[in-house]
């Protein structure tokens, strides 16, 4: 029993993606030429990009071997040398992974640990620029390629976006499996060694390396900087919706998820169990686990991907392990993390986008007595104080109340906590994402108010056509600013320069610690803790763990 609760818990609770990013341009095949192009050698040997506009684009380059056959889960391997010049101008090969209604991509490639490089055009007697490594979110699908990193690149940074294995490729455990649970986060370490070895390279500074991820790819950067690997390989970090402290109540991620203290963190063990239950149908089992594994490694791609969730199943990442020795919550909690700046924030209305794309967005409305079980369900005896706090009468649909509640009390509570965690040792700067008209760039089929919704801030970001055909005018500003804030932390340290707005450390020291709040009329301080209503979850968890008063004799 055991093993299929932990199977179902790492299916349901990693089975919620969203897929953000508009691939780099693809020149015409005309355009690359001898004239266009640039030429750059790293350590394993020259490569050819692409000059686009005032830009310099690298893309597909390999920053780690190919893993495949006996390299299926096992470390990164170090790239091997090639004569000549590599040909860089077009995006390498997505790691697998199954297309969904959302995201329709699709791969079974393994050979596909590579990254892009995106930069304005080298210039002799340039002073080495910040280098901005990004990590992709969406769990189980996505890629580096799919984001276009020109705007960044336009304020002065050069931009490594990265390709890691997905699913059960990087989350995958087997009993005798050495690193069980953390290859992803191994792949994601390999390429940041791999931008110290070359960023200087490509014109950028290789001690001054800012690496930012958002949801999942956020959750892996908290396990980076409590990881003993990732030492010294980055000197800042930004945080996007990330869910290194977050817990998960029970069916906050639908209907049968149970409760989890950790939402992306499981034990070596519990991974490793996970790893037997869902190949049991693979024809490798009953075997001694070396066998068992020469046969799950010899299996094509399309079969593994074959099986149902079995990508959803791995969105997790192993403690307990020699790339996360102990639990990262922990860690951050106690201190025992890297001391560079943070950024690190979420979206006013997080939980919208899991509540619409299964309820009411895709035309099965969310209904009030759905409402009353879901309570039920995520706080037993406390569902009826927590119904009073957030009646239902009070939002425009019950789908909108579930929707606050369990922003409030999972992702903004989480936040929040990593925010006072990280805030009283390094200088921590956060944010809440507020536009509530964010431009929904997934095709959902009914009408859903999504506000700000999970990973709606990343096309303020990156370039995204299909989000900023919509921008009104005072959103395309607010997208300057949010580039330019991004731009300036990665370059100090610090979000602040003459002509951007204000926006001084979160202080977890006092009363009101400052996070800033980002929307397109107004960027300034929220009182975030109120805004969430964190004093009535602090509240209602001290209540739960309250001890029980001994029973008086005769009573």
């Amino acid at each position: 029993m055991a093993v299929k609760r932990t199977a179902v818990i790492a299916v349901l609770a990693g089975a919620v993606f969203l897929l953000v990013g508009t691939p780099a341009p693809e020149p015409p095949r005309a355009a690359v030429s001898a004239d266009a192009a640039v030429t750059v050698r790293t350590d394993s040997g020259l490569v050819r990009g692409l000059r686009s506009g005032p830009h310099a684009l690298f893309r597909g380059v390999p920053y780690a071997g190919p893993p495949k056959g006996a390299h299926r889960w096992a470390a990164p391997r170090p790239v091997r040398p090639w004569k000549g010049v590599r040909n860089a101008v077009r995006p390498g090969p997505l790691c697998p992974q199954v297309a969904s209604p959302y995201a329709g991509v699709s791969s079974v490639e393994e050979d596909c640990l590579v990254l892009d490089v995106t930069t304005r055009a080298p210039a002799a007697g340039k002073r080495p620029a910040p280098v901005l490594v990004w990590i992709h979110g969406d769990g189980s699908v996505g890629g580096g390629s799919l984001f276009d990193a020109r705007r960044l690149a336009d304020r002065g940074l050069v931009v490594v976006t990265v390709n890691y294995r997905l699913g059960v490729f990087g989350g995958f455990g087997y009993p005798g499996l050495e690193g069980s649970g953390t290859f992803a986060l191994q792949d994601q370490q390999a390429a940041l060694r791999w931008v110290r070895r070359n960023a200087a390279a490509f014109g950028g500074d290789p001690g001054n390396v800012t690496v930012a991820g958002s949801s999942f790819g956020a959750a892996a950067i908290s396990g980076h900087l409590t990881s003993p690997g990732a030492r010294g390989l980055f000197h800042r970090a930004v945080l996007a919706s990330g869910e290194g402290m977050m817990d998960m109540p029970a069916g906050a991620m639908g209907e049968g998820v149970p409760a989890y203290p950790y939402y992306v963190w499981r034990t070596e063990r519990e991974v490793r169990d996970a790893g037997v239950a869902m190949t049991s149908s693979l024809g490798c089992a009953g075997r001694d686990p070396g066998r068992a594994l020469r046969c799950l490694r010899a299996l094509p791609v399309e079969k593994l991907l074959a099986v149902p969730d079995i990508m959803n199943a791995f969105q997790t990442f192993a403690y307990g392990t020699e790339v996360l020795p102990e639990l990262p919550e922990q860690a951050l909690e106690e201190g025992r993390s890297a001391r560079v700046p943070v950024m690190s924030g979420a979206t006013r209305d997080e939980h919208r986008l899991f509540v619409g794309m299964a309820h009411d967005a895709v035309g099965s409305p969310f209904t009030a007595a759905q409402y009353e079980r879901a309570l039920a369900t995520a706080f037993g005896d406390r569902a009826s104080t927590v119904s009073a706090y957030y009646p239902v009468g009070d939002f425009p649909s019950p789908a909108l109340a579930w929707a606050t509640v369990v922003t409030d009390r999972m992702w903004a509570r989480g936040t929040y906590a990593q925010a006072l965690a990280l805030g009283r040792r390094t200088p921590t700067y956060a944010y809440e994402f507020a536009d509530r008209d964010a431009p929904m760039y997934l095709p959902f089929p009914g009408d859903f108010d999504f506000g700000a919704f999970h990973s709606g801030d990343t096309p303020y970001v990156f370039e995204d056509a299909g989000a900023q055909k919509h921008f009104t005018p005072a959103q395309a500003r607010l997208s300057g600013t949010m580039t330019d804030q991004w731009a300036q932390f990665a370059r100090t340290g610090d979000p602040n320069r003459p002509g951007l707005p204000r926006w001084p450390r979160f202080d977890p020291a006092r009363a009101v610690p400052y996070t800033q709040s980002l929307a397109p009329d107004r960027v300034g301080p929220v009182d975030y803790a109120r805004e969430h209503r964190l004093d009535f979850w602090h509240r209602l968890a001290r209540q739960d763990t309250a001890p029980q008063a001994a029973p008086v004799e005769g009573k």
